[in-house]
């Protein structure tokens, strides 16, 4: 279908610019009208497929609003469609406007919700598509929902909680690259004659320092370029070579400090809709194979799909994740709580609700213990600048006779 760029005005005189996929110019207006505006002008933008559509995606904190609406108005009693076309209409124009008029046309049509998310999938993932096919054949449509809700809401406190902790460290991070750049581009070059002339032997780490400055103000462009290309460079070879991926993905999961908690949240993230999925009626071997892309690091997905597989063969849960050898003894023991009562569901909710503590725990020590650290080093690099250019100087002065 053909994207076209187009220009409405609403009820309030508001005129607005924006793109949308139809099949045709008079599809285009019915679903501009049908949204509360009036079409002025559109130019065929460029022919793609759905796929253009797919590509707009959406915050966190839009789809928690609308699984929640949902859910409430379902529950409610207000059929689907209608509960969908008053989110529409409640919302301001947005990209996720577009996306939700395409799934009402696609229901209208005769697709059924989960097929018509399924068209949208950069919005709403497997897992959400799958726990809404499941809510449709079993009737429980509005708990499937809430359920989803809280699990994305949950998500969303979890991302906030690991945004927390990095804003430190980047500030400091920048301003030791500002200051270290300042110095060596601007600061030594002209302090470096000074030095030379003062005619005493200059110490090793003045040297040193002479010899930094020298190549960031010959190869400034290499130096802040580098680290760019080299990571560029990791992320194409990670993207074709799996083997390259694969290792990288292990070293993030071993990486002093940061590594522990990266496991942790992607662990409880698994434990969350593996719990999620189960509850809701989705066998173990179908829950673990759609959470095998949850967890978003080959190292702990090569580790499901071989316990899938160990249960496949007629193991038992417990069993197949402990011979992994992959995932903490906390996780095994509560999977064998689960089979031994018969609450697997909750025995996961737990795994997830305690490495969920914990990383708020690491989260709250870490912030606190990085903060002194990493200005002893914006402190170190000052001293040793200070004393590679202030130690000749001292040096001179102690040598001269009164």
């Amino acid at each position: 279908m053909p994207d076209y760029k187009f220009k409405t005005i609403d009820a309030a005189g508001k005129v607005r610019s924006d793109s949308m996929v139809a099949s045709n110019p008079m599809e285009l207006e019915k679903r501009l009208a049908s949204m509360g505006f009036d079409l002025l002008s559109y130019k065929e933008h460029s022919k793609f497929s759905s796929s253009v559509l797919q590509k707009k995606t959406i915050s966190r904190r839009e789809l928690i609003n609308f699984t929640f609406h949902v859910e409430q108005l379902t529950k409610s009693g207000v059929p689907l469609l209608d509960s969908l076309k008053d989110i529409r209409n409640s919302i301001e124009y947005s990209n996720f406007t577009d996306v939700l008029q395409t799934v009402i046309d696609d229901i209208e049509g005769g697709k059924t919700f989960s097929l018509a998310l399924a068209e949208h999938p950069q919005v709403f993932d497997k897992v959400y598509v799958t726990l809404v096919r499941v809510g449709e054949e079993t009737g429980n449509l509005s708990d499937v929902l809430k359920d989803l809700a809280e699990t994305i809401r949950w998500q969303d406190e979890l991302a906030s909680h690991t945004r927390k902790i990095m804003i430190y460290p980047a500030i400091v991070t920048v301003v030791v690259i500002c200051v270290v750049s300042f110095l060596m581009i601007y600061l030594m070059p002209q302090l470096l004659p000074f030095i030379k002339n003062i005619g005493t032997e200059i110490p090793f780490y003045t040297k040193v320092l002479i010899s930094i400055s020298g190549a960031f103000v010959d190869y400034w462009y290499v130096i802040f370029s580098l680290p760019l290309m080299i990571y560029a460079a990791v992320v194409i070879v990670a993207n074709k070579n799996i083997a390259v991926r694969y290792f990288i993905d292990g070293i993030k999961l071993k990486i002093w400090l940061i590594g522990p908690l990266v496991s942790k949240i992607k662990l409880a993230r698994f434990a969350n809709y593996f719990a999620m999925m189960y509850s809701s009626g989705i066998t173990v071997l179908d829950a673990l194979n759609i959470s095998e892309n949850m967890v978003d690091n080959l190292v702990l997905e090569d580790s499901i799909n071989k316990a899938r597989s160990s249960i496949a063969e007629g193991s038992q849960i417990s069993e197949s994740f402990e011979s992994v050898g992959v995932f903490p003894s906390m996780i095994v023991r509560m999977l064998k709580v689960g089979e031994d009562t018969g609450a697997m569901d909750e025995a996961l909710l737990n795994v997830s609700y305690f490495y969920n503590r914990e990383v708020k725990e690491s989260i709250d020590k870490l912030e606190p213990a990085m903060m002194p650290v990493l200005t002893i080093i914006l402190g170190g690099i000052m001293m040793w600048i200070m004393m590679a250019v202030l130690g000749p100087v001292y040096d001179a002065v102690s040598t001269i006779k009164i």
